[in-house]
């Protein structure tokens, strides 16, 4: 079991599991498309999914894909602005920073951010600096060796599992020697990043793997690709897949689910979390009268 995870206000474990919501201020994402690029949108996403449950707001500014370039001012441009109104809004939310880049994550987190979501396994090092200086947590994940905004090609592991936790545990313990908070550390496999549907999917059957390294685990499931070749659906059809995954995933003890649908993920989660005896029933009526 996984210990402890505090962001902000808010304390975690995989008894305990948060959602965190997908906000993106970007036009090309590949869910949305552009739907929560404009700020309005973006705050109005936000209001919804803390309405529908989520406990972590995740807020990026790049395309994780291939795409248009985006300099270090833009992102900044696209993110921070939210960041700060989401805090002015919600002083209860924790609030995430999807960026590899430390300058980006040293004025979210100056504007507000309680995490830094580094997707990119370190690319740019001195992002794990920045979480040590400001006290912010941090994500640290795993990448099979790309570059960001790259795609996989050919990807071959001896043993993904093996090559996922001797990565990300590497990453946490460079984190914490650097100052960075034991409890603010989280580690993410990162489906589908540098790896195939294979892989992913063998991820999630032996996610107790990671979760046994005792760092939180945080799971990125939602509308993947590994969800649409498994069952060849198209972007706008995975959220079954997705929710079957955060089912296992939730079993088997990941502490944080990134997720575009917020309301089902929670109802999955909690549902979960009753049928393993961590959380009782909102209601208990049934033959009881």
């Amino acid at each position: 079991m996984s210990g402890p995870l505090r962001l902000g206000r808010r304390t975690f474990g995989a008894r305990r599991p948060a959602v965190m919501a997908i906000v993106n201020r970007t036009p090309d994402s590949f869910f949305d498309r552009g739907a929560t690029f404009a700020a309005d949108a973006a705050l109005h996403a936000v209001e919804r999914a803390v309405a529908d449950g989520a406990d972590i707001v995740d807020i990026g500014g790049v395309k994780a894909g291939p795409g248009d370039e985006v300099d270090v001012a833009e992102e900044i441009r696209r993110t921070v602005g939210t960041v700060a109104a989401v805090r002015a809004a919600f002083p209860d939310v924790v609030i995430s920073i999807d960026t590899w880049r430390p300058r980006v994550a040293a004025e979210a987190v100056a504007a507000g951010a309680d995490l830094i979501n580094d997707t990119w396994a370190g690319a740019e090092p001195d992002v794990a600096e920045v979480a040590a200086r400001t006290g912010a947590g941090l994500v640290c994940s795993h990448a099979g060796g790309l570059r960001p905004r790259t795609r996989p090609h050919r990807s071959t592991f001896d043993d993904v599992v093996a090559d996922v936790i001797g990565t990300v545990t590497r990453l946490a313990d460079r984190a914490v020697a650097l100052g960075v908070r034991r409890d603010g550390v989280l580690i993410d496999p990162a489906h589908d990043f540098g790896k195939n549907t294979r892989h992913s999917l063998e991820i999630t059957r032996r996610l107790d793997e990671l979760v046994a390294t005792g760092w939180p685990v945080l799971v990125a499931l939602s509308n993947k690709d590994f969800v649409g070749e498994t069952l060849d659906l198209p972007v706008a059809d995975r959220l079954e897949g997705t929710l079957a995954a955060t089912a296992v995933s939730a079993w088997l003890g990941a502490t944080v689910f990134r997720a575009h649908h917020v309301r089902p993920t929670r109802r999955v989660l909690d549902m979960v979390a009753a049928i393993r005896g961590d959380r009782a029933p909102a209601v208990s009526r049934r033959a009881l009268a």
